[in-house]
C-alpha cells in the first residue's frame, strides 16, 4: 500500500458519515435485506482506544439499521494468541457498554469449514501446494524487489515450479499437509490469481502454512492453520455478516477478500474501510504497545498510561467519555490525526457533571491557627457537586491544626501571588478568612508549618465589606484526615507524533522509545484526604479540588488507598477553540 504523509493534528467535527450511505444504498437496492456487522479482534493483545473507534462503528451501524453485531475472535495464529486475551477483550467490550448476547464466534470453530473451502478451491483448479520457502515466495512474488511502501506498483513475479500440480496431486498434498505428513514450513497452499497483478496481494497469497503449534482452544487437532487473507472473508460469510467494516490498512486487501467469497461461492459480505484512529502523543498498535509491555517501559497492559482501554479504566476514563469522543470525530475515509486534548475534552465534560467534589492536599505543609482553642473541632458544610443538586452536601471536621498544599505558601512571593505569605489572607475553601502571622522552618531550613489567625466573623463565606480576599485556598483537618498515595500521570510520549524518530547521537537507528516521557508518573507517598476517601469505590470519579480528577487505583490496601490521576482541570481543548486553533 502507498505510503500516508503522517496527517496534521485536526480539529474534530462531524465528518460525513459514508457507510451510513453505503449501507443504506444497499438495501434500497437489495443487495441485503438487512444489516449484521462483526468485531473481530484477534486475541493476541488488549484493546486499545483505536479499536473503541471500530468496535463503535460496528455495533452502532447495525444498532442504527436493527440489525446485528457479532463478537467473533479471529484466532488464526497460534504462536501469539491465548485466552487470557480474549476475557481481556469481552470485559473491555462488556465496560464499554456493548452486548453480544449469544453472538460470540471463534474462527477456530471453523477450522473443518474452511478446510472444506480450500477443498472446493483446488477441485475447481484455483489453488495449489506449493514448495517453496518462505523466503522463495517472496522472491518469486516480488517482494525483495518491490517499494515497500507500495505494494501496488511492482515488477512483476514469476510463478512457481510447483504451480502447475493437477488437481489430484494438490487434494493429495493438501490432505498429507492436514495429516501431519510435513515438516513445518516445507509446503503452503495458495491460491492461483496471477503473478504478474499490480497488487502484489494477489499474487498467489498463501491460504494455509504448516506450524505445529499448540492452540488456546484446538490443542493438537490441527497442524494447519488459515492465513488471515482466506479465514477472514469466508468466516465473515460464514456467520452472514453483510458489512465488513474494516480500517482503511485494509483497502487493498478488498480485491482479495472479494476474490476468496467468489471462488468459495459463499455468502456475498461487503467489505467497506474506513479511517483509523491517529492521535497526539499516543502510540495505537498492539505490536508496540506489547513491546512497551515486554521490555517493561510500563507495568502492563493495565497500566494507566497506557492507550489501552483497561489502561483508560484504571486512569479514571470513563465509557461515556470515550464514546463522546469516537462518536464526535466522525466517521471518515481519508486520514486524520486528532489531538489527545479532544479526548481530555471529553472526558473533563463526563466527569464535571459526576465526580464528587472533595478536598486532598498532595504536598502538604502544616497549617497552625493560633486563636483556634486546642482541641475544638468544628463541622463545616461542603458542596459534592455544584453541577449536580441531587448530590447534597457533607460535613467537614475543621480545628486548630490543618493540612494546606505546600506551594499556598511563600516566604517572600512574586507579584500577583494571592496566596499565603506573612501578613497575607486567604479564605479556607467553605471555612474562615485566616491571616498568616508568621512561619517556622526545620533544622535544613525548609519551612516547616505556617501560624496564623482566623476571622470568626468569616464562616462559610462570610464577611464583612472591609474583608475581601483575593485567593482561596483548600485544606484537610490535621486530626482527621487519611493518608492517602497520589500517581501523577503524564502523556506516556512527550513527542506528539512518537512514531516520528530521529537517529540517535552516535548514529544509530533510533527507537520510538526514544520518546518516552521520564516524567509520566510522579508517586506522592506524603498525601492526605478527606476522611469518606478511606471508603471509595473503585470507578466512582472524584474532584480534588483545585487538583483534577482522581480514580482509587487496585493497589489500595485498607487505610492506605491510592490514587491516579485522571485529567487536571485545565482544559487546553476548550482554550484551543475558543482562541480559533
Amino acid at each position: 500500500m502507498a505510503a500516508r504523509a503522517e496527517p496534521e493534528a485536526e480539529t474534530p467535527a462531524e465528518g460525513a458519515d459514508f457507510i451510513t450511505e453505503f449501507i443504506r444504498e444497499d438495501l434500497k437496492n437489495g443487495r441485503f435485506s438487512h444489516v449484521h456487522t462483526r468485531f473481530p479482534p484477534e486475541p493476541n493483545g488488549w484493546l486499545h482506544i483505536g479499536h473503541c473507534k471500530a468496535f463503535y462503528i460496528d455495533f452502532s451501524m447495525a444498532e442504527k439499521f436493527g440489525g446485528q453485531c457479532n463478537l467473533r475472535f479471529d484466532d488464526t495464529n497460534p504462536e501469539k494468541e491465548d485466552s487470557s486475551y480474549v476475557e481481556a477483550i469481552k470485559r473491555d467490550v462488556a465496560w464499554m457498554g456493548y452486548d453480544w448476547e449469544d453472538r460470540e464466534y471463534y474462527a477456530s470453530d471453523y477450522y473443518g469449514y474452511l478446510y472444506d473451502l480450500a477443498v472446493k478451491i483446488i477441485k475447481k483448479g484455483r489453488a495449489y501446494v506449493d514448495d517453496l520457502s518462505e523466503d522463495e515466495i517472496s522472491e518469486y512474488r516480488g517482494t525483495a524487489a518491490a517499494d515497500k511502501n507500495n505494494i501496488t506498483e511492482t515488477p512483476p513475479g514469476r510463478n512457481s515450479p510447483w504451480r502447475d500440480r493437477s488437481v489430484e496431486e494438490n487434494l493429495d498434498l493438501f490432505a498429507r499437509m492436514r495429516a501431519g505428513e510435513f515438516a513445518d514450513g516445507a509446503k503452503t497452499l495458495r491460491a492461483k490469481i496471477d503473478m504478474t497483478h499490480p497488487n502484489l496481494l494477489m499474487r498467489d497469497p498463501v491460504m494455509y502454512r504448516i506450524r505445529r503449534e499448540t492452540h488456546y482452544r484446538t490443542g493438537k487437532a490441527w497442524c494447519i492453520y488459515p492465513m488471515y487473507d482466506f479465514q477472514h472473508p469466508l468466516s465473515d460469510a460464514k456467520e452472514g455478516i453483510t458489512h465488513s467494516l474494516c480500517s482503511l490498512e485494509y483497502e487493498i486487501h478488498r480485491p482479495l477478500y472479494e476474490w476468496f467469497i467468489h471462488e468459495a461461492e459463499v455468502f456475498p459480505s461487503r467489505q467497506i474501510e474506513f479511517a483509523r484512529l491517529n492521535m497526539t502523543h499516543t502510540v495505537l498498535s498492539k505490536r508496540w504497545l506489547l513491546r512497551l509491555v515486554q521490555e517493561k517501559f510500563v507495568s502492563g497492559w493495565d497500566d494507566p498510561r497506557m492507550p489501552t482501554i483497561a489502561g483508560l479504566r484504571r486512569r479514571g476514563y470513563t465509557p461515556a467519555a470515550i464514546r463522546s469522543f469516537v462518536s464526535r470525530i466522525g466517521i471518515a475515509k481519508n486520514d486524520s490525526m486528532v489531538d489527545i486534548a479532544f479526548l481530555e475534552y471529553c472526558l473533563r465534560e463526563d466527569l464535571n457533571k459526576k465526580a464528587l467534589r472533595v478536598m486532598a492536599v498532595l504536598k502538604p505543609l502544616k497549617l497552625i491557627i493560633e486563636n483556634w482553642p486546642e482541641g475544638t473541632t468544628e463541622e463545616l458544610e461542603a458542596v459534592n457537586n455544584p453541577e449536580d443538586e441531587t448530590a447534597g452536601t457533607r460535613k467537614l471536621a475543621f480545628g486548630r491544626e490543618l493540612w494546606i498544599e505546600a506551594d499556598d505558601f511563600m516566604e517572600t512571593p512574586p507579584p500577583k501571588y494571592f496566596r499565603l505569605f506573612p501578613g497575607n489572607s486567604v479564605r479556607l475553601r467553605y471555612g474562615y478568612i485566616v491571616t498568616c502571622t508568621g512561619f517556622d522552618k526545620d533544622p535544613s531550613g525548609a519551612v516547616a508549618a505556617v501560624r496564623c489567625t482566623c476571622d470568626p466573623a468569616t464562616r462559610g463565606g462570610n464577611a464583612p465589606d472591609n474583608r475581601k480576599v483575593k485567593g482561596t485556598i483548600h485544606w484537610v483537618s490535621a486530626a482527621h484526615a487519611v493518608p492517602l498515595e497520589a500517581r501523577i500521570y503524564d502523556y506516556l510520549f512527550s513527542a506528539e507524533r512518537p512514531m516520528e524518530v530521529a537517529p540517535r547521537p552516535d548514529g544509530s537507528p533510533g527507537s520510538f522509545t526514544d520518546n518516552l516521557n521520564p516524567h509520566s508518573l510522579e508517586t506522592l507517598t506524603g498525601a492526605y484526604g478527606e476522611p469518606g476517601l478511606a471508603h471509595a469505590a473503585p470507578e466512582t470519579p472524584y474532584q480534588f479540588e483545585r487538583a483534577g480528577y482522581f480514580v482509587l487505583d487496585g493497589d489500595s490496601a485498607p487505610g492506605k488507598p491510592v490514587f491516579n490521576k485522571t485529567i487536571g482541570l485545565r482544559d487546553t481543548w476548550a482554550k484551543m477553540v475558543n482562541k480559533g486553533k
